[in-house]
């Protein structure tokens, strides 16, 4: 049985070459037959994906040490288009 898909906003930025990005996901929770949490998922663009905090990856140089932060900081950190 699943329950409704939690929506999640995250900002990320890679400690190796300063590439930051921000990222939207759903959370699905399953739950056994008991009623108790089975098992947990993250969908972004209508596909799983690993968790993005655990398995993440900058996708310009490939490094692995990536920091979180509250959504949004990456927008307000760029100014906006002209």
């Amino acid at each position: 049985m699943m329950t409704e898909p939690i929506h999640e906003a995250y900002s990320f930025v890679c400690l190796r070459c300063g590439h930051s990005w921000e990222g939207e996901y759903e959370i699905r929770h399953a739950r056994g037959a008991d009623g108790r949490p089975r098992a947990e998922y993250y969908v972004k663009h209508g596909i799983k994906v690993p968790s993005p905090l655990t398995e993440n990856t900058c996708r310009v140089c490939l490094g692995r040490k990536i920091r979180i932060l509250r959504p949004g900081r990456v927008r307000s950190a760029h100014p906006a288009p002209l």
